[in-house]
């Protein structure tokens, strides 16, 4: 994908998104200048109409598209979760979309004979299937994905991160630790700052994070995309969106001419 600055959808909030739907908040991150955009798929109003406009639209602009499933590759038991990974793979397929975002869920030692499975469910699908570190214990902590990706591994797939810089926090892990440790396999990165805030973590912009961000990004890829994923707000929501798009280019170009 060759999109560099993207739009996590989620990030214009929930309750707006749902009120406009995610069409509106794509063409406003077109016209403030991203590359591209993340639809959410739990913020899909109707879904199979919206999809087919989405994809419409972003063909008709050139907007890059990844789509985020809510749904986990496996199970609580630890069974992959064939059904979920069809409906994200088809919703994928539908928007255009190059890549698929989705979490290991319940992923763990008695997991590793359906990566078979999983390698046969994705042959001949023209998707990338990147795996997120979500807010769980089982999908989000250092221990688990690293366990995770050495079996992925070990059974022969690849499959690339997608680094959230910020849901590291909500489990009580070091962020630039654990991109020290899975920097390397990095596809894709949520730009996230975060703040402690009435004993609970909050997502901010960048430039009000209390978290070591520059150090961790410098410790990712510097050629992967990256999404904003922490809020976007204002009266004049174009303007600010667009700042923070200029912002994040600028910032990557940066880190783009030091490497």
């Amino acid at each position: 994908m060759d999109a560099d600055i993207l739009i996590s959808l989620s990030a214009f909030g929930q309750a707006e998104v749902r009120r406009h739907g995610q069409l509106w908040f794509a063409r406003l991150a077109h016209a403030a200048g991203a590359d591209g955009v993340e639809v959410r798929g739990e913020l899909l109003n109707h879904p199979e109409s919206e999809v087919r406009a989405i994809a419409g639209a972003a063909a008709d602009s050139g907007l890059g598209v990844v789509y985020s499933s809510p749904e986990p590759l496996w199970n609580d038991d630890g069974g992959l979760h064939a059904a979920a990974l069809e409906r994200a793979l088809v919703a994928a397929e539908r928007l255009g979309a190059p890549r698929l975002k989705m979490s290991i869920g319940g992923y763990g030692a008695a997991s590793r004979d359906s990566f078979a499975a999983l390698a046969t469910q994705r042959r001949g699908r023209a998707v990338e299937l990147l795996i997120e570190n979500d807010q769980t214990e089982t999908a989000g902590t250092l221990p688990a994905l690293r366990s995770f990706f050495a079996d992925a591994h070990e059974a022969g797939l690849t499959l690339p991160m997608t680094f959230d810089m910020g849901n590291w926090h909500w489990l009580g892990e070091c962020p630039l630790r654990a991109a020290d440790a899975l920097g390397a396999q990095v596809g894709y990165v949520h730009c996230k700052g975060v703040q402690r805030e009435r004993q609970r973590w909050i997502a901010v912009p960048l430039a009000e994070s209390s978290a070591p961000w520059r150090s961790v990004l410098h410790s990712l890829p510097a050629d992967v995309p990256w999404a904003i994923e922490y809020p976007l707000a204002g009266d004049d929501l174009l303007d600010v969106t667009r700042t923070h798009v200029r912002q994040l280019r600028a910032l990557r170009a940066g880190f783009g001419a030091a490497a």
